[in-house]
């Protein structure tokens, strides 16, 4: 029988120390307050047991050349977050990388983890927070605003005329290039521009929003939500104002999380697989491809991938 792999808790726990500290030590990582007798008394053991790191603190050691780090902001966790990570990751490690993945930090904490294993390059989702720059990822050929037109083009297609756009609240930084977006794609299509309205997470607040912009924009027959989440807070005051889904009111999300095939209606929404472009994306900052070698530097993450309607109940 093989002998069990020494691993880093073990290390750890015959060091005395906690598994990070054993980990930042063994891996050189710089910026971080360990006294020299932790160190010397952790590599002594390490050297005792036989441990022998594995692929991520290899690359912790050797610094900017393995380590790719993917910040993603709250609140933008889903569908394709989670197919873009996948071909992102797949890839960097057919290339001997590792991806580091962060969801919601704060900027002081980001900061202190790029300090620490100086990694060959960051990328960020979302991305969409430069003026001047919405439509770099592609645009409407495949970018954020095509996908926007996908969710508008077929409700569209529907015979809806009155359409408004579903927004999150708190302020989310694509916001107003989705409001852009949709009415610029309303346009195009042939349909009046839409109006947005903020949806409130608390169940009665949403009620109450819905109430009030429909009484206000009568003609309004349409929602296309900012993601799933937006357009189940939708569909739930639709419920509770004792509305007909789709017969009064037609919801689409954006996003195709796992929730909205279990609400009633099932959600109607939008797909985008961004495996591809997670994989591209990792091409890009190994520089191969023929694309130039990034450094270790920030590289932005756009959304380049068509996407497709889910048809389910609710439009």
């Amino acid at each position: 029988m093989a002998e069990k792999r020494v691993t880093l808790r073990d290390v750890a726990a015959a060091a005395g120390v906690s598994r990070a500290t054993a980990g930042f030590v063994l891996a050189d990582a710089p910026g971080i307050a360990i006294s020299d007798a932790t160190r010397q008394r952790v590599r002594a053991t390490a050297q005792d047991l036989g441990y022998v790191p594995h692929s991520i603190a290899r690359a912790l050691r050797e610094g900017s050349s393995r380590i790719i780090v993917l910040t993603v902001d709250s609140g933008y966790e889903g569908n394709y977050e989670r197919t873009f990570t996948r071909g992102l990751d797949e890839e960097l490690a057919a290339h001997e990388h590792v991806l580091l993945v962060r969801h919601g930090h704060s900027a002081v904490s980001t900061q202190r983890l790029l300090e620490a294993v100086s990694p060959r390059a960051v990328l960020r989702m979302p991305d969409y927070l430069a003026p001047g720059h919405e439509l770099d990822d592609g645009g409407w050929d495949g970018g954020l605003a095509g996908n926007v037109a996908v969710q508008l083009r077929y409700l569209a297609g529907r015979g809806h005329h009155g359409i408004a756009v579903a927004l999150p609240d708190g302020d989310p930084p694509l916001g107003p290039v989705r409001l852009r977006f949709a009415r610029e794609a309303a346009s195009r299509i042939g349909v009046p521009a839409p109006a947005g309205l903020t949806v409130p997470r608390v169940r009665a607040g949403a009620a109450g929003a819905v109430h009030g912009f429909l009484g206000a924009h009568p003609a309004v027959t349409a929602f296309a939500a900012f993601d799933d989440d937006v357009a189940l807070r939708v569909l739930a005051a639709a419920r509770d104002l004792g509305l007909g889904v789709p017969g009064d009111l037609a919801v689409i999300g954006f996003d195709d999380t796992d929730y909205g095939a279990l609400f009633t209606p099932t959600l109607t929404t939008v797909h985008i697989d961004a495996e591809e472009h997670g994989r591209r994306a990792a091409r890009l900052v190994l520089g191969l491809d023929g694309a130039q070698a990034t450094e270790p530097a920030a590289v932005v993450v756009r959304e380049s991938v068509p996407a497709r309607v889910i048809v389910r109940e609710s439009a």
